[in-house]
């Protein structure tokens, strides 16, 4: 596998580095961060975007129920996209009322919890797309509360007559009449009612469209993103035709931290759902429409000098999850200048970098680096430094710290 030998593109400066480095200079690493001035800013800058409808943060880009707060304090954010049952139960507990479940879950104990509880079911929207699932709550069911229910539509581009598919797998609801035909059962079935769709365009939201070093990739992106968004705002706003015929529907959720402008612009869609946009994390470089800040670091000692222009830090191979690649890997950040040996790459417990920026570094000094995606560096972390300025002004923990694992 060919490694990604660049630096880190991104806004770091020296000051940046030197800021970090003073305000942790107290703390052992390896240790992560999030700057609340970047995260602020970040925040900011989605809801500039999201032009006066509602965010839904997305739990799993953030894992952390002290960020999560901070943002939803913040105007233009209104509830949370959570990614398992378990976990949106916690955060209903812990005082969050308004929680949309993105995707199915099979956990019986979940669903009889929710079900024994009137006012845990209020809080929480759970995601259905088959019959199927609505049986399994049935048979999990340990009380009469009524469970919310969102449908999801399945946003991939199909090509070459459907021979060709662009998107993620996700719902095999495809069609309004598919949705529709889903709705009426679910209707019909005591003890459920639909309230949302859901409808996430990854191949528009989750694809960059400017990747650095890449102009014809860069460009097909940009044709078929272009294609994508007209088809899916066609059959988003006809499929949102045939739920209102059926139930009353509170929210059609759409889009993500890439998609922003896109899918607010479209007259079915009530509200967007982002949260990788608050970390920024380095997939979220390659994007025309948008420049965030990184917000979510993590250091790492330097513990060997091997040579000249090479230095070894303490672990860092936490690569993130998808299809293998160069592009999950986390990349050194801080200093600038820095970069995998391509015979190594990132390892478990020993990481060299090259360049010449190691020949300014002593044994001890640290390494920050960007994670390729957005929360799922806090399963490496049991707490996060908040950083303000030159000084840490809160260490929080993240799901992990708090014995929450959910993937």
């Amino acid at each position: 596998m060919a490694l990604d030998l660049a630096p880190a593109t991104g806004t770091g400066t020296v000051s940046d580095r030197a800021r970090y480095d003073r305000a942790t200079a107290h703390l052992d690493a390896p240790l992560a961060i999030v700057d609340l001035e970047a995260f602020d800013a970040n925040a900011a800058d989605l809801v500039r975007r999201a032009a006066g409808k509602p965010i839904r943060v997305a739990s799993k880009s953030v894992r952390c129920r002290a960020l999560l707060e901070r943002v939803l304090a913040t105007d233009g954010f209104a509830g949370i996209m959570s990614f398992t049952l378990a976990e949106s139960i916690w955060l209903a507990r812990a005082g969050f009322d308004d929680i949309l479940l993105a995707y199915p879950s099979a956990d019986r104990a979940a669903f009889a919890e929710l079900t024994a509880d009137p006012e845990l079911a209020r809080a929480v929207t759970v995601l259905v797309d088959d019959p199927a699932q609505l049986e399994l709550i049935d048979k999990a069911r340990e009380g009469s509360a009524e469970v919310r229910v969102c449908l999801e539509l399945d946003t991939s581009l199909h090509l070459l007559g459907g021979r060709v598919r662009v998107g993620a797998r996700r719902s095999p609801l495809r069609t309004p009449e598919a949705l529709g035909a889903l709705a009426e059962l679910v209707q019909t079935r005591r003890g459920f009612r639909v309230v949302g769709l859901m409808a996430y365009e990854g191949h528009i939201a989750g694809v960059g469209d400017a990747v650095r070093g890449r102009p014809l990739r860069s460009a097909a992106v940009r044709l078929m993103q272009a294609k994508a968004r007209t088809e899916l705002a066609e059959r988003r706003a006809a499929a949102v035709r045939r739920l209102r015929q059926v139930a009353d529907l509170e929210f059609v959720n759409g889009g993500g931290t890439g998609s922003v402008e896109s899918t607010v612009a479209e007259r079915a869609v009530t509200e967007v759902a982002a949260g990788s946009g608050l970390y920024v994390p380095r997939l979220f470089d390659n994007y025309r429409s948008f420049t965030g800040r990184p917000a979510a670091l993590f250091a790492q000692p330097v513990v060997r000098r091997p040579g000249v222009g090479v230095v070894t830090v303490l672990g860092g191979g936490y690569p993130a999850s998808g299809a293998a690649g160069a592009d999950r890997s986390p990349v050194p950040y801080l200093p600038a200048g820095l970069s995998y040996d391509p015979q190594e790459g990132a390892g478990e417990v020993q990481t060299p970098l090259i360049g010449s920026a190691a020949d300014d570094l002593l044994i001890g000094d640290r390494v920050w680096f960007r994670h390729a995606k957005a929360g799922e560096l806090c399963e490496r972390f049991a707490e996060l430094h908040l950083v303000e300025g030159d000084r840490v002004v809160r260490t929080v923990p993240t799901y992990r710290g708090e014995g929450r694992t959910y993937l």
